[in-house]
């Protein structure tokens, strides 16, 4: 249990440093040592395939996505706009709504749950691919014709279409 409490304190800390953190390639990288924590976290609970999609897509993927669209854009004091005042009031009631959730969500917390204690390979892939391909085949199919269509429709959209003019 002190394992968890460590990273979950690494956790919030990390979280809190990409947000305070003025250089957004620091706030990325803070980010990405957060989304690391998280991955600690679902081993724990014993979700080794949430853990792998955790580390496979968002610390491999988006969040490289991320620093190098920062990285391109060159942000500098000059250019990044000042934040009008609706924005930061915006911001502090979503931060008061995130700590009423925190509230609501500790208020509940039970340190022996049933339903986990009771299923130990509960977050095993083997179980997942089980469950997936059995009872859920058709949302998954489904999913995965709606994920090729888009595909399909992002590559057409960004084709660029030449076409020659003919003088006559």
């Amino acid at each position: 249990m002190t394992i968890f409490y460590f990273v979950a304190f690494l956790s919030i800390f990390f979280a809190l440093m990409t947000i305070f953190t003025k250089n957004p390639v620091h706030s990325v990288l803070y980010l990405v040592i957060t989304f690391a924590t998280f991955t600690v976290h679902y081993i724990l609970l014993n979700a080794q395939f949430l853990a792998a999609v955790n580390f496979i897509v968002y610390m491999g993927a988006i969040m490289v996505l991320f620093l190098f669209v920062l990285m391109l854009l060159n942000l500098n004091k000059e250019s990044e706009p000042m934040k009008s005042n609706l924005v930061k009031i915006m911001g502090v009631i979503a931060g008061m709504c995130l700590i009423v959730t925190f509230l609501g969500a500790f208020r509940l917390l039970e340190s022996n749950n049933a339903m986990v204690q009771g299923h130990e390979n509960i977050g095993l892939v083997k179980n997942l691919g089980k469950v997936l391909f059995s009872d859920f085949l058709l949302p998954f199919e489904i999913s995965s014709i709606l994920l090729l269509t888009a595909m399909v429709g992002a590559v057409l959209l960004a084709k660029k279409e030449t076409r020659v003019k003919q003088h006559g």
